[in-house]
């Protein structure tokens, strides 16, 4: 029963728009789907380092200590304001030539890791989401909650690479108009910016 719960909430979860969803959206939109695909592999690799704090019971440091809250915090959102100004800089133009992008493949992917790895807030929701769901009569909660974390990673990894494949698609329509090209990207550059106030606005 609690397995099932855990699917269905983290389903919502990551489903939900989020900076990860954004950038990989945005990246399927402008690059294409493979790249897309780095995005989500990067966004996916981004959560296990707060997987693990949450894990270890690290992410308590996050919830207890206002410095390292807000070092982290300011880092993610100098990074949000950095990808914010690279999409409005890049905005009017789609690469549509494979081997540009592919020389790309890692950066997209170390750009992703960075957009989740920057987040503070994401080791405090694993802190107090995972144990939900371990049973009361496990013998050791630690197994439970790699396994439940494995799971978390695989739905993320789908769900992203679904929104990647949906932004492609919408790629191919809008390639040919260089003025709808840059009014979706300034779009985009200005949803990372809102993300990046939030994350300012946000307190433990």
């Amino acid at each position: 029963m609690l397995l099932t719960e855990f699917l269905i909430t983290t389903f919502v979860i990551v489903l939900i728009p989020g900076t990860g969803v954004l950038y990989t959206l945005s990246t399927g939109l402008t690059q294409g789907w493979r790249a897309s695909l780095f995005a989500a592999l990067g966004c996916t690799a981004g959560i296990v380092p707060h997987l693990i704090a949450s894990i270890l019971g690290l992410a308590a440091i996050l919830h207890t200590s206002a410095l390292a809250f807000q070092i982290f915090k300011f880092l993610g959102v100098l990074y949000l304001a950095y990808l914010a100004w690279g999409m409005w800089k890049e905005s009017g133009s789609i690469q549509l030539e494979s081997g540009k992008v592919e020389s790309g493949y890692g950066r997209i992917a170390l750009r992703a890791v960075l957009v989740n790895i920057l987040n503070p807030k994401l080791s405090i929701f694993f802190l107090a989401f995972l144990p939900q769901f371990v049973p009361a009569d496990a013998a050791s909660p630690m197994p439970y909650m790699l396994f439940l974390s494995g799971i978390f990673m695989l739905m993320t990894l789908i769900v992203f690479a679904g929104y990647g494949v949906l932004a492609h698609r919408v790629r191919s329509y809008v390639s040919q108009s260089p003025r709808i090209v840059q009014r979706i990207q300034r779009v985009f550059s200005g949803l990372f910016v809102a993300m990046g106030v939030k994350l300012a606005a946000m307190d433990r």
